[in-house]
C-alpha cells in the first residue's frame, strides 16, 4: 500500500463511525473559530486604533478573562438544567451580539464592561460543547472525538488569525461585524441541526439530577484533584503566549520572530492531532497525562537554552506535542468522572480552570520575568510540570471503569454507576 493511500486509510478510520450530529457540532466550532478575530486583534484595536495605553488594554483583557471565569460554573448549571442545546443558542446568541456591540461603543467604562460580557457570552457555550459531545459519541469514540474537535479548533483560530490582519489593516469593525455574524451562524447550526442530546430520564433520575449540585462537584475529592491539576498545566500552555513573547522581546529578538516560532504551534496541531489521536485512542490515559504533564513542563523548561529563532521553535514542538496528547485526553477523563445528569457543572468546573489560569499566567509570567528574569520562569514551568505529572500519577490509581450512557442502563443500575463515577454517592446541595 502507497503512503497516500495509507494516510487516506488512516483519514477513514479517523473519521468513521461518529454520528451525523457530532459533525454538525464539530462544524459549529469551526465557523465559530473561524470568526475569532476580536481575541486576536484586541489589543492592538484599543491601543493604535482607539488610542488607549497597555494598562487599560491588560484590564479590559482581564475583565474578558473574569467573564469566562464566571460564565463556566453559570453555563454548567444551564447545561444540566435546560439542556445542552439551549444553553449553545443562548451563548452563541448573545456573544454574537455582545462582539457586534463591542464594535460600536466608545466610552472605555462600556468598553471594559462589554468585554465582560463578550468573556462571559463567548466561555459559556464551552461545557454545553463538550456535555453535548459526550452524549452523542459512545465512550470508546470519545478521545478520537475530542482531537477532532480540538483539531477544528486550532485549525479555526490559525485561519483567523491570519485573516484578522489583514482585515484589521482596513476595518476593526468589519472584524467585529464579521465574528458577529459567524457566531450567529452556529447559533442558527446548533438550531438547525443539533437535538437535544440531554438523556432521557425516569423520576428516580430526576431526583439523581437535583441531588448533583455544585457542592456535589466540589465535594468530589478525585475530580477537583483532576481541576486543579489541569489548572497547573495550563498555567504552563499560557506562557506560550504570555512568557515566551516578552521573553523574546527582552533577549532581542522582534515580534515577526516570535510569530515564527509560536506559528509551529498551530502547524503541528493540524498535521499532527489525527494520527497521534490514532496512537493514543485506546492507551492507559493516567499515563498519557503524566507524560504531557512532564513535556509540557520541562518543554518550557528548555526555553532557558534558547538562543535563536530555530532552538525556540524546537522547545515549542516539545510543548505542543504536550499539547496534543493533553487537550483530548483530559477532557475524556473529566467525562470519565463525571454522572450523566451532571455532565455540565463537571465541565463547568473544569473549563473554569483554564478561565481561572488565563487570570493568573499573566500576572505569574510578568512578576517571575521582572524580578527574577525569564530562565527562572521557565525553571519554574519545569517544576510546576513535574508536579503535576506526579499528581496525575496518584490520582490516576484504581480509575472508575468508563460508564454507560444512562440510555442504555437498567433504571435502577444508574444510582449505583452515578455513585461509582462520581466517588461516592452525590449528596443534595444547591446549584
Amino acid at each position: 500500500m502507497s503512503s497516500v493511500a495509507r494516510a487516506r486509510h488512516a483519514v477513514r478510520e479517523t473519521v468513521s463511525g461518529l454520528p451525523p450530529a457530532f459533525w454538525w457540532l464539530w462544524t459549529s466550532t469551526l465557523v465559530n473559530r473561524l470568526g475569532g478575530f476580536v481575541a486576536t486583534f484586541m489589543a492592538l484595536y484599543l491601543t493604535l486604533d482607539r488610542g488607549y495605553s497597555a494598562t487599560y488594554a491588560g484590564l479590559v483583557a482581564a475583565l474578558h478573562g473574569l467573564g469566562g471565569v464566571i460564565s463556566s460554573l453559570g453555563a454548567g448549571v444551564m447545561t444540566d438544567r435546560l439542556g445542552r442545546r439551549p444553553t449553545l443558542l443562548v451563548a452563541q446568541a448573545s456573544t454574537a451580539v455582545s462582539v457586534a456591540a463591542l464594535g460600536f461603543v466608545r466610552d472605555p467604562v462600556a468598553i471594559a464592561g462589554v468585554a465582560f460580557l463578550v468573556g462571559m457570552a463567548s466561555n459559556a457555550s464551552r461545557p454545553a460543547v463538550q456535555a453535548m459531545m459526550a452524549d452523542i459519541v459512545r465512550p470508546e469514540d470519545r478521545i478520537r472525538a475530542f482531537s477532532l474537535n480540538y483539531w477544528a479548533i486550532n485549525l479555526g483560530f490559525a485561519v483567523s488569525s491570519m485573516a484578522a490582519g489583514f482585515i484589521a489593516e482596513h476595518s476593526y469593525l468589519a472584524g467585529f461585524l464579521i465574528e458577529a455574524v459567524m457566531t450567529m451562524v452556529c447559533a442558527v447550526v446548533v438550531f438547525v441541526k443539533l437535538p437535544e442530546s440531554k438523556p432521557a430520564r425516569s423520576g428516580a433520575e430526576a431526583a439523581r439530577e437535583e441531588s448533583v449540585g455544585l457542592g456535589t462537584v466540589l465535594r468530589d475529592g478525585r475530580f477537583m484533584g483532576v481541576v486543579g491539576l489541569s489548572f497547573l498545566v495550563a498555567l504552563i500552555f499560557q506562557q506560550g503566549y504570555l512568557g515566551l513573547p516578552v521573553a523574546m522581546g527582552e533577549a532581542g529578538f522582534t515580534p515577526a520572530d516570535y510569530g515564527t516560532a509560536i506559528a509551529v504551534n498551530g502547524v503541528l496541531i493540524v498535521v499532527l492531532q489525527i494520527p497521534v489521536t490514532r496512537f493514543i485512542e485506546h492507551r492507559d490515559p493516567g499515563r498519557l497525562l503524566v507524560i504531557s504533564s512532564l513535556l509540557a513542563g520541562y518543554g518550557f523548561g528548555l526555553t532557558a537554552f534558547a538562543g535563536s529563532v530555530g532552538v525556540f521553535a524546537l522547545t515549542v514542538c516539545v510543548w505542543t506535542l504536550a499539547e496534543i496528547v493533553n487537550a483530548p485526553t483530559q477532557t475524556g477523563l473529566v467525562v470519565r468522572l463525571s454522572p450523566t445528569h451532571g455532565r455540565g457543572r463537571y465541565q463547568g468546573m473544569y473549563t473554569m480552570s483554564w478561565a481561572v489560569a488565563a487570570l493568573v499566567a499573566p500576572l505569574m509570567s510578568g512578576a517571575v520575568i521582572d524580578r527574577f528574569g525569564a530562565e527562572w520562569l521557565w525553571g519554574l514551568c519545569a517544576v510546576v510540570g513535574t508536579v503535576a505529572g506526579l499528581g496525575y500519577a496518584a490520582l490516576m490509581r484504581r480509575l472508575p471503569a468508563e460508564t454507560v450512557p444512562a440510555e442504555a442502563v437498567p433504571t435502577d443500575e444508574v444510582p449505583d454507576r452515578v455513585a461509582d463515577v462520581a466517588g461516592g454517592k452525590p449528596e443534595v446541595s444547591a446549584s
